[in-house]
This record gives structure tokens, sequence and C-alpha cells, in this order.
């Protein structure tokens, strides 16, 4: 058994932005436990290496939703990662702060000191992004670039959406986030640029972080209604670690939850079918799953060249080598290559739906298999959707993933929503600049017209994007599972600082936000232990 003042479970994005920040002032002994490996992978710093990652189990949890009613009985891939640095080894890079009204309906809902007021210096505080006004972050540990490369197809589409009226935007986690433009991406030089670069690095030249890898988590460890530290596996032997001061969960909106039952911790209705004595009954603990859902919207491209083609080949061969010697062409893009965030009615204050363009199509998007033929994608994803799910153990087992039931398109709005911004982007493609390039739309094919045609596509072909919140909602209510400074309500030494928390959805990817909610989560741990 071993003693340290902070044991940090889970050493993602927000996992090693606390080992920084808690080990900064010297005072405190920290241990940062990760059931991953250390990254040990040539694709990992390879902007275009996500698409090798993202199936490897070794640097992928590769979870599974249950079958979904709503979708016809699917089942869909919810990504995370495995490994120090978790998903931001293996994501698409993207960084998007969200909509101010996304934090101030939070503190609407309750969440006092979480509106855009309070939290937007920490954005500032994590960005260092050369091209942002005054009110971007220009010193931070996270570099960012806009994405580098220009395509005629690209260009042809952001000329399209201003025909139609869009305005073009090159900062949207500026002023206003309407608009298109290319998107920001978590890169340095043509390279990834993670939170093991930005944060972990300089902590590990410190004596007191200790960082403890293929180290799985199993419980938590209690003294009556006090968190003294957890039990995890390693090599096949069991070990304990005790927490003077407090255990902080930073592993995400699918496993702190499942942490959490395992402990004892959650609806008892849960718990006690699976032989689990309930050690504190907390009725939300992994109730208010959400997630953004998408549907891709491919077109057969012509005069012009596609990654379809670029990816194979002598022109691969062309890409690789400008790649080496100058960090440039097509292996420094992520998943997106232009973006939208666009309103689906003029009467909306905001925009509700956000576009991912790239110039290349799958023939499987799971597997991230490209078409032989030149074509190209628009993701469209609804914002803020309204649909919530659960994430629930299902057995006692720490090794078996839990039950992901994600209950996509159950709201009406949700469905009225993503249809109207499939419709938009039909519309912007189909304006004068993309006619050079555009041969035919491949999916869901220009019959597909009516209200049902359309909400049946995005039923059989729709996806998660990877952004799951919400299972450890905080609150100043009594139902929260954690309290506005995101101690777990009812234990002591228990905190949680991930996605999890989350109230409500933020407009845009994710990780963003994450870095956020680490680093007031870490300033409020600080203030607490001087205290």
């Amino acid at each position: 058994m071993t003693n340290y003042d902070f044991i940090i479970a889970g050493g993602g994005t927000a996992g090693c932005i606390l080992a920084n920040r808690l080990t900064e002032n010297g005072k405190y002994r920290v241990l940062m436990i990760e059931a991953g490996d250390e990254r040990q992978n040539m694709w990992i710093s390879i902007p275009a290496g996500f698409s090798k990652l993202l199936t490897n189990p070794r640097f992928n949890w590769r979870f599974q939703t249950e079958a979904d009613d709503n979708l016809y009985g699917r089942t869909i891939s919810v990504p995370r990662g495995k490994g120090v640095g978790g998903s931001s080894l293996i994501n698409g890079m993207i960084y998007v702060r969200g909509q101010p009204q996304d934090y101030d309906a939070w503190e609407a809902g309750g969440a006092q000191g979480w509106g855009f007021r309070d939290i937007e210096k920490y954005f500032r505080k994590i960005e260092n992004y050369a091209l942002g006004d005054a009110s971007r972050g220009k010193n931070g540990p996270m570099y960012l670039e806009q994405v580098g490369e220009r395509f005629p197809v690209s260009d042809a589409f952001m000329a399209a959406a201003a025909e139609d009226g869009q305005p073009l935007n090159p900062d949207y986690n500026g002023k206003e986030q309407e608009g298109f433009g290319y998107y920001q991406v978590l890169q340095k030089g043509g390279r990834r640029w993670s939170v093991v670069d930005g944060y972990l690095a300089p902590a590990r030249r410190r004596s007191n972080l200790t960082v403890e890898t293929r180290a799985h988590i199993t419980r938590l460890l209690f003294e009556g209604k006090r968190c003294a530290g957890l039990v995890y596996r390693k090599n096949g032997r069991e070990f304990t670690v005790r927490a003077g001061r407090e255990t902080i969960l930073c592993m995400g909106a699918i496993q702190s939850p499942q942490v959490l039952e395992l402990s004892g911790v959650g609806r008892p209705e849960v718990l006690r079918p699976l032989g689990i004595p309930v050690l504190h009954a907390r009725a939300n603990v992994g109730e208010n799953y959400i997630d953004h859902f998408a549907t891709r919207m491919n077109w057969r491209v012509k005069n012009a060249v596609t990654l379809n083609e670029m990816s194979r080949g002598w022109r691969l061969a062309r890409q690789v080598a400008s790649y080496y010697a100058a960090h440039k062409g097509i292996l420094t893009l992520g998943t997106g290559l232009v973006h939208g965030f666009v309103k689906t009615s003029p009467s909306l204050p905001a925009p509700d739906v956000q576009y991912f363009f790239v110039h290349a199509s799958y023939a499987n998007a799971a597997e991230r298999i490209l078409d032989k033929q030149p074509g190209m994608t628009i993701g469209v994803a609804q914002l803020r959707p309204e649909s919530t799910g659960t994430i629930h153990i299902k057995s006692g087992d720490p090794y078996a993933g839990p039950a992901i039931c994600p209950h996509f398109l159950r709201a009406r709005v949700d469905q009225e929503c993503l249809v109207r911004g499939m419709q938009i982007a039909r519309r912007i493609v189909g304006q004068p600049s993309m006619q050079r390039y555009v041969d035919y739309e491949m999916s869901p094919g220009e019959d597909t017209g009516s209200f049902d045609e359309w909400l049946d596509f995005a039923r059989r072909n729709g996806q998660t994007i990877y952004h799951p919140i919400g299972t450890c909602r905080m609150g100043a209510d009594e139902d929260a599972v954690t309290d506005l400074r995101l101690r777990v309500q009812g234990i002591d030494g228990l905190r949680i600082v991930d996605a999890s928390v989350m109230p409500r959805m933020v407009s845009g990817n994710t990780q963003g936000a994450v870095m956020m909610v680490a680093e007031k989560g870490a300033d409020m741990i600080l203030e607490d232990a001087a205290a």
C-alpha cells in the first residue's frame, strides 16, 4: 500500500492536465493511474494517423452501444482513447470552445460559477493560437493551427456557402461561432499536439509526480463515506493506493460512472441485481448520457483529385515525402477540413448544426476505408441534442464494458434539426460554385425528399461522433451526482473532473470543453487543499 496526497484515476485529457497543475507548486505527491500504456507508435504524431489508431485496441477501448430501437436495432461504435494521453492521441484534433450561450445555460440551470464570463479565462489559459484576436489565448500549453492545406473543392464549398447566404468566419472560437471557414486543430508545425505534449511532458520532470501505466482500476477504496483511495490490478497482482487528500476520477463519461457503480455508488436497482452492495445511493450516476449524432452525406466528385485518390499509389508516396520533408500535405489532415456552423432557422439566436466537410468519402466509415473513386463528404451533426440515454454496468466484472444506451433521435426536436441540417447541406452543394465539381449525390441520394425519407436515412446510417458527456452531472440540486466544485455529493475525498460532469452538451467538439473543466477543476482542488 502506497500513500499520496492526490490520486488521479485516468491518464487522458483531464488527467494529464491535473497531473501538471497539481504538481506545479511542489507541495503534493500525485499519482496518475492509466490502464493503457505510454504512447509508442509512429502514427500518433502524424495527424492523419488517427485513421490507423481509431480501430486499434491498444489505443481504443472500442466500446459499442447496445442495440438501439430508434436506429432499427443497430449497434454503434463508441471509441475512447486508451493510454497516456487518452482520446487526444486518436481524435480528429478539432478544437471548439462552443458558444457562450452553452455555459450561460449551465449557469441558468443552477451551475453558478460556470457561466461563460467565469470560464472564458480558462480557454485563454489553454490556447496558444497566433491567429486569434485579444479574446484568444496566445501563450497556453496547447498549440493551435488553422488547417493549412487548401484544395479547389474545399474552396468551392466555402464559395457555395457564401452564395447560399451563409457568412464566412475565420475564427469560430472568437466573438461569433456562425459561419464557414477552415477548422482550428491541435497541432504544432503540422504534427499532432496532444495533452501529453502540452501538459504531461513538462510535469514528468517533477519528482512529486508518479505515473503508473497498464494498471486497471477495479474499485474505489472507502472508509465509511470517505473515499480513501483505490484498488487496481497490474500484471496479475492487486495493488491498493491511498489518497490523503482526494481521489479524482478522470476516466470520462463512460468509465467514471462505471467505476462508481463497481464501487457501490449509484442506483440501487442497478447494483443489487449484480450482487454489488450499495455503499451510497445516487440515482443519477450513469444517467443523462448525451452524445453528438451525425450523418454523412456523400457526393461523387468530378474534375478534381480528392483524398480518395491522393491516399493511394504514387500520389500517396509523394504526400509522404512532402510530410517528412516539410510536415505539409494530406498527412496533416484530421477529421475535418472546412467547418460550418449553421442556423437551420432564421429565428434561432445561434447555430444548431455543425458541418464537417472533407474532400473524401468512405466505402466503410466505421473502419475508415476510403472509396476508390473521387468523392466528398459533409458530416452533419446537431449541436445540442435533447435525447438522453444511460450508461450502466451490466456485470461486476471491472474488465467488462458497460451497457451504453444512447437513445439517439428519440426527441422530435433532434429529428427535425438533423433533417433541416441535411437539407441545407444539399442546398449549399447545389450552388453554382460547386457545379464544376459535383457529379451526383451518392447518399442519401437525390430521390430522398420527404421528411420521413431523410429521417430514415439518418436512422439507418448515422453514427456518434464520439462526444459522450453528462453521466455524472454537476449541479446545485440534490439529484446531481457532483456539486459545483465537482465533488461527489455525500462522499468525502472524491471528485470527478471530466466530460461526465457536464450538465448539457456544448456546441461542437468536446475536447476543448474538457480541457476547460480540468483547468477550472485544478484551481478548485488547489483552493480547497489550501483552505
